[in-house]
């Protein structure tokens, strides 16, 4: 497929990307949608006329964010929905009647103190691939349902920092490392796109990953304070000349891949600024690492994810 490049850029807003897209009939959740550009993406499918569910932790944040879309011609509801929780990510997906169109993978944590989620999971890993690998694969048939539906995975350029660490992804065998732990799981997001990609192309169904920008302050980073020992590539904290978005043009390139007619088709692939990403180059905080994208990894990370669960569930 040829490289995808689109009139949108990095200071395209989320609204500019769906003017004049109609998406009337069109179902959507958005995961994480009670702030940032959660909410903005929300926001923007609404006023184009789409069902919106926001998914979200905390439901009466999701309920203040639903009463502020008034442009939402498709309705907008609010679902409680726990990445962390096994039991929250069943019941919200057993719930889930009929097609879904559009699923955009959002919600997210990083560089959190080391926590665990009761099977012993890393958190980061849980919340950010874990969570929304359970949450996809159990809305498979909803998504297949819809024909040409589109799955949106939002990663970081922070994954150009470390790979996903097979031997050792819960940080059982070596000392917690809150970044390495947060770039293992955007890498994650990467390649769960990837081979859904694969798998799910008989079905229909594109899935897309991005990396939203450098956005100016969100919850996503309520636990890092002040980045002094953040790695050079990671957004809020390193000075590159890179600007800095607000929350309307870092949604934008989730609504691209959830939305646009330009993008009708693309599937695999990994996006920033509006555009299919470059391959990255050292010391450039820009681009897609090539073993988030290689096909052999991300084929061993679903038999990981498909494993751990399982484990679980005995």
């Amino acid at each position: 497929m040829a490289h995808v490049t689109t009139p949108f850029g990095a200071r395209t807003t989320a609204a500019e990307v769906v003017a004049g897209v109609d998406l009337t009939g069109r179902r959507a959740i958005v995961t994480g949608a009670s702030s940032g550009i959660g909410a903005e993406t929300a926001r923007a499918l609404g006023a184009a006329g789409a069902e919106v569910t926001l998914a979200v932790r905390d439901v009466a944040a999701g309920e203040k964010v639903a009463a502020g879309i008034t442009d939402a011609t498709g309705g907008v509801r609010v679902a409680p929905l726990d990445l962390a929780d096994r039991a929250s990510i069943a019941a919200f997906t057993a719930a889930w009647d009929g097609p879904l169109h559009i699923l955009v993978d959002n919600a997210g944590v990083m560089a959190s103190p080391e926590t665990r989620t009761p099977e012993g999971w890393e958190l980061q890993f849980a919340v950010n691939h874990l969570g929304h690998f359970a949450l996809t694969t159990g809305l498979h048939d909803a998504l297949a349902e819809a024909g040409g539906a589109r799955v949106v995975v939002v990663s970081s350029v922070g994954h150009v920092n470390g790979e996903v660490l097979f031997e050792d992804v819960n940080f059982e065998h070596r000392p917690y490392d809150p970044w390495a732990a947060y770039s293992q799981s955007k890498t994650a997001n990467i390649l769960f796109a990837v081979e859904a990609a694969r798998r799910w192309a008989v079905d229909g169904i594109a899935v897309n990953a991005l990396n939203p920008g450098r956005i100016a302050a969100t919850n996503l980073a309520r636990h890092i304070g002040e980045p002094t020992n953040a790695p050079a590539s990671f957004e809020p904290g390193q000075s590159t000349g890179v600007s800095v978005k607000d929350i309307e043009q870092g949604a934008a390139t989730s609504v691209l891949l959830a939305a646009s007619p330009l993008v009708e088709g693309v599937t695999g692939k990994y996006f920033e600024d509006c555009q299919e990403a470059e391959p990255h180059r050292p010391g450039v905080r820009r681009g897609v690492a090539d073993y988030a994208l290689d096909a052999d990894k991300a084929a061993r990370l679903w038999r990981l994810s498909l494993d751990l669960i399982a484990a679980a569930d005995r």
